[in-house]
């Protein structure tokens, strides 16, 4: 039924809605990935080809077609298989992440704060990615790009990419919420200390998956409750991702009966954290 409502869902060029409309890029490669690991060619082969035409100049892929810049979805494409995606766009997608930081690791934002006299911060100290160049690092870009980069490291081993996918363990891990988890970015963004989130939580144990630490202990005990007490399909996805990469899912786990997809979006997630928990894919295949 799921894979019948992606099928159904998709739009007549190709790409994807989160819901109903115009076609996005975050869900259309969800829904690739999920179709890929169902077996689904043909619904697939339109949405790589929706991947082709909106794939810009520099590598990258903004959020619609409609947009005019590159941003964070890009390393939700290069997760993609380089067969399929095609390995010139695959290899342009990567070149973009590995020249993507966020502003507070600029040169220029450095040497402003420099001359202004403000202390850099520990949580500026290490680049992570943003959701849109020329803006501040976030959680969920980050561990995103690490994803999509630690899988070509597995393919092809380069230390240039390791390098990235190491400063943005060391950005994830700095900016841990005390209680364990992860929210947006910052730790203290209004002056005090704020909670985790699931989702990003979820994220963030993914892209660290065979980093063992304290606070990575600290953050899957975190996250077993969230899952325990979670009312959100998006979130409850992030968790079996995150909590699967350490093999801290609790075995026979199900989403409560009444969490049920909603989106094309979650349902496409749905789909591929099922298939992980099953052993019928890798993550992101």
């Amino acid at each position: 039924m799921s894979i019948e409502r992606l099928v159904n869902g998709q739009n007549r060029d190709g790409g994807w809605p989160y819901a109903r409309g115009l076609s996005w890029t975050e869900p259309t490669v969800y829904a690739i990935l999920a179709l890929l690991t169902a077996g689904e060619s043909e619904a697939s082969r339109r949405g790589l080809r929706w991947l082709s035409v909106t794939q810009r100049p520099d590598g990258g892929w903004p959020p619609q077609a409609s947009i005019d810049e590159s941003a964070w979805v890009t390393a939700v494409a290069a997760c993609i298989p380089p067969n399929l995606l095609g390995e010139e766009s695959h290899r342009r997608a990567i070149h973009w992440l590995a020249g993507t930081t966020g502003e507070e690791s600029s040169l220029t934002y450095r040497a402003r704060e420099w001359l202004l006299g403000n202390p850099r911060q520990a949580e500026e100290e290490f680049p992570g990615w943003p959701w849109i160049p020329g803006t501040a690092a976030w959680v969920s870009p980050t561990a995103l790009a690490m994803l999509a980069l630690q899988k070509e490291c597995s393919r092809r081993p380069d230390s240039r990419l390791q390098q990235r996918i190491d400063e943005g363990r060391k950005y994830l891990l700095v900016r841990m919420c005390r209680e364990g988890g992860w929210n947006h970015g910052s730790v203290r963004a209004l002056g005090y200390e704020s909670n985790a989130y699931p989702e990003t939580t979820g994220m963030a144990l993914l892209a660290l998956r065979g980093v063992r630490s304290p606070k990575v202990d600290t953050s899957l005990v975190l996250a077993r409750r969230f899952l325990g007490e979670c009312r959100s399909v998006d979130a409850c996805n992030w968790l079996r991702f995150g909590l699967l990469a350490h093999g801290q899912l609790p075995e026979g786990y199900c989403p409560p009966e009444g969490l049920k997809p909603r989106t094309l979006l979650e349902t496409s997630l749905d789909l591929l954290a099922t298939a992980a928990v099953n052993k019928r894919a890798a993550l992101f295949g």
